[in-house]
């Protein structure tokens, strides 16, 4: 088993991500594993689930919403 808990965060752009890498970082505990897999919007729409074994098809991600 890789993990045990599993977190996901959108980034907007990479140097967004690479701020949440430096903040991740500067707070593991002494014995933690903490591992980071970094994937595009075209990859992460590409995953397929299933349950069971049936092939599930997932509503398409709504467009992220920004306010200025």
């Amino acid at each position: 088993m890789m993990q045990y808990s599993v977190y996901m965060r959108h980034c907007p752009s990479k140097e967004s991500a690479e701020v949440h890498v430096k903040r991740v970082k500067s707070i593991i505990p002494e014995q933690g594993k903490v591992s980071i897999l970094k994937i595009t919007d075209k990859q992460y729409g590409d995953i397929i689930n299933f349950s069971g074994k049936e092939k599930k098809f997932f509503p398409s991600t709504p467009q992220q919403l920004e306010l200025f």
